[in-house]
């Protein structure tokens, strides 16, 4: 089954003989709404209602210190008498204390609540990411083959990092500023009416200003993510398959795609945060105007003595309170588009469609024979163009299928519908005479081995990975699954042995030691049906002749499915099929095709040079 290799700009990758659609990334799509972003994110937020509860009022409680604060100020300056000059102490003394008081408490209601919702916040990117992940076990491979794998990855870690890092600061700031806006209102209209309506003047001037730079800057942030992505799947792409770029000096060439890509990211990332960054000093310009606005409104009351001194140092102070949450807003209006452009690109994850659900009254499956049989198949990978076209066939329990065909043919394709990896566009494929879409995807796909052409190995000791389709296996039976497949005298000289540890991303061991742990770990698994797909490509001649008298014994009794362009491989098959023209050109035995003298033929003719002694 071809790997398909992660994409940078537009993903068109090949599994087996189909083709991926088109990726979906394109620069010119515009964001989401994101005030249905929002709303989406609350829901989730609000799933630990009762920590939210203890911080609104917490909130609430710090909102009334800071209403409080302001009126005491002017208490205090009331104290004070010009003509005659006195003062009155104890009520100051008294004031004062009250002040104190009122600021020791609300620096540790904001502490208390600070540090509960940094909890909150994480437990809530840990749900996002423990759900994404799981979202993304349950996508089709198909999201794969279309979706860069850098941009996924970028989406499970930057993109809900930025969403943790805004979450405690903006959930409790946004409350708190609600209800400063609100409660000084209120004590500026007690106070006093014409200096209030003087200092909502400028609320049009914010909104305005608001409203326009908003969308801008969701736009940029929304790019400068995309791009990011973009960049992740470069560089994933570029190490993963850094052999190859040496050994075609292509050095030079990545570089430079990573300075185009970079220089992209660097474009939308200025924006993003020039367009941020306007709103703060603007709000403090309008503000600061507001201010002196206020101020000349309440001297001249003062001078025509329709308020007091302190009820102007009141009101100021309430007049900066009612500005200061706008500026908040505003401070943190840089950190919200970058927390909602990056939960847009989390939320079109778990959007997407899964793999279809299991049948509610699943058939059993306790003693599965092999019995195969494709019925009329057709399928496509993408729409208007079918790989398979009303493709029919019987295997009978223990016999050898080979599948060859020239690179596209669709081999492959047979085998991910057989094990259920994409599901037929029509007909129906049955095992043991009961459409696989009955049974669980779980139990079906105990009914194969599989040993893929690109080797895949897992993080952990070569043990595990023996093991990996059976967990329970015994130490011994590792060993002798390891035999059985000739790995057990490379993996003995070994310094740790099968206590070695290996990983998918490393190269400790060769591409041929590789694939002979994932035919030992198809020995372990011990299935009914054995898939073999290029099982034998990574191995030299003389491993590959020892190998092949090994898999004669794994596949007596065994329904066998044999992917090969090696025909040497699958001379001895019970029967082999031609594959291409989105069906099956020509089905026999290596003696019967060979008489017919038709594609078979041909094929075999064309490896004369390499593989004669089999003819």
């Amino acid at each position: 089954m071809a790997k398909s290799a992660p994409q940078t700009e537009v993903a068109i990758p090949r599994m087996g003989g189909g083709r991926g659609g088109a990726g979906r990334f394109k620069p010119t799509e515009k964001p989401k709404n994101a005030w249905h972003t929002l709303f989406r994110l609350l829901r989730i937020y609000l799933k630990q209602w009762n920590y939210i509860l203890i911080a609104i009022v917490l909130t609430l409680f710090s909102a009334l210190l800071s209403l409080a604060v302001p009126l005491l100020i002017g208490r205090a300056v009331n104290t004070f008498n010009i003509a005659p000059t006195a003062v009155d102490t104890p009520l100051l003394g008294r004031i004062l204390a009250a002040l104190t008081a009122a600021y020791l408490a609300n620096w540790l209601v904001t502490t208390l609540n600070g540090w509960m919702m940094a909890g909150v916040s994480q437990n809530l990117v840990k749900s996002m990411r423990q759900t994404l992940y799981e979202k993304l076990q349950k996508l089709p491979l198909k999201f794969y083959d279309t979706h860069p794998h850098g941009d996924t990855m970028s989406r499970i870690t930057n993109d809900i990092d930025n969403i943790s890092s805004t979450i405690a600061q903006a959930t409790t700031e946004l409350f708190s500023s609600i209800l400063n806006i609100t409660g000084s209102l209120v004590m500026m209209l007690v106070l006093s009416i014409p200096l209030t309506f003087v200092a909502l003047i400028s609320i049009p001037l914010v909104l305005l200003l608001t409203r326009s730079i908003a969308s801008r800057s969701r736009y940029n942030f929304t790019q400068q993510f995309r791009a990011m992505g973009t960049l992740g799947g470069l560089i994933e792409e570029s190490i993963h398959e850094l052999k190859m770029v040496k050994a075609f000096h292509k050095e030079e060439d990545m570089i430079a795609k990573f300075a185009r890509f970079n220089n992209e990211l660097l474009q939308y990332s200025v924006k993003a945060q020039v367009w941020s960054g306007l709103l703060m000093p603007l709000m403090n310009v309008i503000n600061n105007i507001s201010f002196g606005c206020v101020a000349c409104a309440g001297g001249l009351l003062s001078v025509r003595g329709v308020i007091s001194v302190g009820t102007i140092a009141s009101f100021i102070t309430y007049s900066k309170q009612f500005g200061q949450p706008l500026n908040n807003i505003a401070g943190m209006f840089n950190s919200i588009q970058s927390a909602l452009a990056g939960a847009e690109r989390v939320f079109e994850i778990m959007d997407e469609p899964e793999e279809p659900q299991d049948s509610l009254t699943p058939a059993a499956l306790e003693h599965p024979k092999g019995a195969v049989s494709f019925e009329h198949v057709s399928f496509s990978y993408t729409e208007n163009k079918p790989v398979l076209t009303d493709v029919s066939f019987q295997v009978a329990p223990g016999q050898t299928i080979a599948l060859v065909g020239e690179t596209g043919a669709g081999k492959t394709t047979i085998v991910n519908l057989l094990t259920r990896f994409y599901d037929v566009t029509s007909g129906s494929i049955c095992i043991d005479g009961v459409d696989i879409r009955d049974f669980k995807r779980e139990t079906l796909r105990h009914c194969f081995s599989v040993v893929l052409q690109d080797t895949c190995l897992f993080t952990g000791t070569i043990a595990d990975n023996i093991r990996y389709g059976n967990p329970n296996a015994s130490d011994e039976e590792v060993q002798n699954a390891a035999k059985l497949a000739h790995a057990h005298s490379f993996i003995s000289r070994l310094p740790q042995g099968y206590r070695t540890m290996v990983s998918g991303s490393t190269d400790n061991l060769s591409q041929g030691q590789r694939q002979l742990l994932a035919i030992a770990r198809a020995f372990l698994t011990n299935a009914p049906i054995l898939i073999l797909d290029e099982a034998t490509s990574s191995v030299d001649t003389r491993t590959e002749k020892n190998i092949q008298k090994a898999m004669l014994h794994l596949m007596e009794g065994r329904t066998s499915f044999l992917v090969a362009h090696r025909l040497s491989t699958i001379r001895d098959a019970d029967r082999i099929m031609v594959i291409g023209d989105q069906g099956i050109l020509e089905s026999g035995t290596h003696t019967e095709l060979m008489q017919q003298k038709g594609h078979y033929y041909a094929m075999v003719i064309s490896q004369m040079g390499l593989e004669n002694i089999f003819i």
